[in-house]
């Protein structure tokens, strides 16, 4: 039996977080690490209490809109923004961690990465999102496609 590697152990928790998810277009999983801790994870859903997209539909699907645009028609948090609200909700610093995902980050996701103090994305699926991509890298955080 080999042992997995630190990012395929951590990759690995991200698909079976991303399990847990609402949403009914993609499932995504998040895990936020530090000194190869896991500090936090989030999958998407709807907010704490709140009818998911499982249960009541995808106002998305309804209004025929394209994955990436209009994402405030979505009832659902990202699996990044859970995860990042846990750590605040729980007191948890998150600054200098790495954000495992099992697809890479939106341009409101990045934003929130960015001010979160998270150094490193390691991400397995590519999201088209050029606005993203070219603030994380402007903020010095790392991205990595782990194939």
């Amino acid at each position: 039996m080999n042992r997995p590697t630190w990012d395929e152990y951590f990759m690995e928790i991200t698909e079976l977080v991303s399990r847990r998810s609402t949403c009914l277009r993609r499932k995504v999983g998040a895990v936020i690490v530090k000194d190869k801790r896991i500090l936090t994870t989030g999958y998407n859903g709807a907010p704490k209490g709140l009818p998911h997209c499982l249960e009541i539909g995808c106002l998305r699907e309804i209004k025929k809109v394209s994955s990436g645009e209009r994402q405030e028609l979505c009832r659902g948090l990202h699996a990044e923004q859970n995860a990042i609200v846990q750590a605040a909700l729980h007191g948890l610093s998150i600054k200098d961690s790495v954000l495992y995902c099992t697809t890479q980050p939106c341009v409101t996701c990045a934003k929130m990465i960015i001010n979160s103090g998270i150094k490193m994305i390691i991400y397995k699926e590519k999201y088209p999102d050029e606005l993203a991509r070219k603030m994380l890298k402007e903020a010095g955080v790392v991205e990595i496609h782990y194939e």
